[in-house]
């Protein structure tokens, strides 16, 4: 469940299930190692059920389960994160043949140590009618204390490790299943443990449910309790992601984020192609000299703009009796300086059959993404995904990827894109419409873009 989550989230290059340590006991470091850019995450995942024994201290089953499946694992979260930040050598093998292929740079890693936590969900039920999905509680405090009261976890902010559970870890990686999402989402967990001097809630759901309703304009995020300085400690309730997913605000998101997926499934087709080594081109999509590396960056709700703005242009593509017909689309990012070029080409089954056809179409596609960087000239990135029109091409197709780094564009790029585009005519045709969108992430059921 962990593998299949993690790959989901932080797809099948950027996840890897049990790595080794440099060690001739083939000791592993975690259960899971993600990594992405500079996050880094460790997951380990302990089961261990506590047992329906009426006669026995409810204190004293309390307690063992917590040294093994919690209190162990934090201990080795944190041996974990030392292995990393010193750099020693993760491999993928316990014979340590295979190398961990991804870098960690340990001055720039974010880390984030994230212990999966089965068995006691019955039990927490069992002991409240009104713990209503079974969830462990949390308490990040200033605390040496070994022993705590059953079905809450107490872990010292000074050293902090996210706990989930069996119920809430689903919940946590289904909502926030893009890379962008789930790295905002615990960032602003540490920064509210760093912040406040006690973080309590009754489920890590609903911390979650509070963090997405709980949006501060002025600095344009999602926040976990108040900016305010004369607040100390926060304190979340029970029921308030039950309460959330109830509402007609969170039903009507999670149907408008279903075309979000096209994007996802561009980009889980191309690293599959990727593993199974029937990818072409010199891009290093593992280590992100890459397209699709820059698409994963995308958070979900800026999926579903893109996805949502590509569909229509696929659909508004010309019905031109013209057997060569080319439409080129702008699209930006949730990143200021990054922006998208959608490509779409018709030309004659005879001519898409030449062997140098996807080499002239990718050629295009390559003067289309220099033409929108001298249009747009603030753009650092520009990523260009190319196809034959998919309203035309039947059956078969497939798909083309640019990352045009464009930081530093000389004088001579700028004019050598200008004389291969004078042609082409990109972005420069009388045929070009500008449309403005106002995309939100939660979409209320009367909303209309």
């Amino acid at each position: 469940m962990l593998a299949e989550f993690c790959e989901r989230s932080f797809l099948k290059l950027w996840s890897y299930p049990n790595p080794f340590k440099d060690s001739k006991n083939g000791h592993e470091l975690c259960d899971l190692l993600a990594v992405f850019g500079d996050y880094v995450f460790i997951f380990f995942d302990r089961e261990n059920q506590i047992p329906d024994v009426p006669d026995k201290d409810p204190q004293i089953l309390w307690n063992r389960w917590k040294k093994n499946v919690i209190d162990r694992q934090v201990k080795t979260a944190h041996g974990a994160e030392q292995y990393i930040k010193s750099g020693h050598p993760i491999f993928l093998d316990a014979k340590r043949t295979k190398p961990f292929p991804l870098a960690i740079d340990p001055q720039k890693a974010i880390i984030h140590k994230i212990v999966v936590a089965h068995g006691a969900k019955e039990a927490c039920e069992r002991a409240s009618d009104q713990n209503i999905y079974g969830s462990l509680a949390i308490s990040y405090c200033e605390t040496d204390v070994n022993q705590t009261q059953p079905f809450i976890i107490e872990i010292d902010r000074r050293k902090p490790v996210h706990i989930f559970d069996s119920h809430n870890f689903s919940i946590v990686l289904g909502e926030l299943d893009t890379v962008s999402d789930l790295s905002n989402y615990l960032d602003e967990k540490l920064r509210a443990v760093t912040k406040f001097d006690s973080l309590l809630y009754c489920g890590e759901e609903d911390l979650l449910g509070h963090y997405l309703l709980n949006y501060d304009e002025e600095t344009k995020r999602h926040i976990i309790g108040t900016n305010r300085d004369d607040v100390n400690s926060v304190m979340i309730g029970e029921g308030e992601w039950n309460d959330f997913i109830k509402t007609d605000l969170y039903k009507n998101t999670k149907n408008e984020d279903r075309i979000s997926y096209f994007w996802d499934e561009l980009i889980q087709r191309t690293c599959q192609n990727a593993l199974n080594g029937t990818l072409g081109g010199n891009s290093d999509i593992l280590r992100g000299q890459s397209a699709i590396f820059e698409m994963v960056k995308e958070p979900r709700f800026i999926r579903r703009a893109l996805a949502d703005r590509i569909r229509r242009t696929i659909m508004n593509f010309p019905d031109d009796p013209d057997q060569f017909t080319r439409q080129v689309t702008f699209l930006p990012s949730h990143l200021p300086d990054v922006g998208y070029v959608f490509f779409q080409l018709r030309v004659s089954e005879a001519y898409r059959k030449q062997p140098e056809y996807l080499d002239k179409r990718r050629t295009l596609l390559e003067i289309a993404c220099g033409a929108a960087k001298n249009k747009f000239p603030q753009l650092t990135k520009v990523i260009g995904i190319g196809m034959d029109a998919p309203k035309f091409a039947g059956d078969t197709n497939s798909e083309d990827f640019i990352l045009l780094p464009c930081e530093t564009w000389p004088d001579d790029m700028r004019t050598y894109y200008e004389e291969q585009n004078r042609e082409w005519k990109f972005f420069g045709t009388p045929q070009l419409e500008q449309y403005n969108e106002h995309v939100t992430q939660f979409v209320p059921p009367s909303f209309v873009d």
